[in-house]
């Protein structure tokens, strides 16, 4: 009991894995495994019965080449957003003026970190289509090529944590968990 699995939220596990025999198909192009597991209640691995209809696992082999460019395009979006919020009328309100024009470099305090990491962010038109494209790549990776359609919208509310947790997805390295909210709710749309 003492060592039971907990998950007290909605959430997403996501780990990369290169086997260095297996290839899925014939071609040259190197894939990688992802591999999820989601929870959609909170659970307890101990509660058995809730524990199987509650909790969904499954991989996809993805283009290594795939994955790479859409990382980089991910960290791009992901510095326009901040720059975007460091240049938002509500920041700058926040720290003198004095502050910003003697320090080359901003940094957020981590008692504000959190703050400012989930507040929403107002992206204008050019970051706006930036993050409809990746958006869409992550789409097309993700769900069945025969159900793809590129967005029109953005699927979900953008913060600098949905966007940080977005590129850490795809982070081969590391992997990532995503934690209940819109970001998680349109991962799973995704992978059903």
């Amino acid at each position: 009991e003492s060592r039971a699995a907990n998950a007290l939220d909605k959430e997403i596990n996501i780990q990369w894995y290169t086997p260095s025999m297996a290839n899925p198909s014939n071609h040259t192009e190197t894939k990688v495994l992802l591999l999820y597991a989601y929870n959609t209640n909170p659970i307890k691995i101990s509660d058995i019965m809730i524990f199987s209809s509650s909790v969904f696992s499954g991989h996809l082999w993805i283009p290594l080449a795939r994955i790479i460019s859409l990382r980089e395009k991910l960290s791009d979006l992901k510095e326009q957003v901040e720059i975007l919020m460091h240049g938002s009328k509500s920041f700058s309100a926040s720290v003198p003026t004095g502050f910003l024009e003697q320090s080359e470099t901003f940094k957020i305090s981590p008692s504000n970190k959190h703050k400012t990491s989930d507040a929403k962010v107002h992206l204008d038109e050019k970051t706006e289509e930036i993050a409809k494209r990746c958006l869409s790549e992550v789409k097309a990776l993700l769900s069945v090529p025969a159900l793809f359609s590129p967005l029109t919208e953005i699927p979900f509310d953008v913060t600098l944590q949905s966007i940080t947790n977005l590129e850490d997805m795809f982070d081969l390295a590391n992997g990532c968990r995503i934690t209940e909210g819109s970001l998680f709710n349109w991962i799973i749309s995704l992978l059903h």
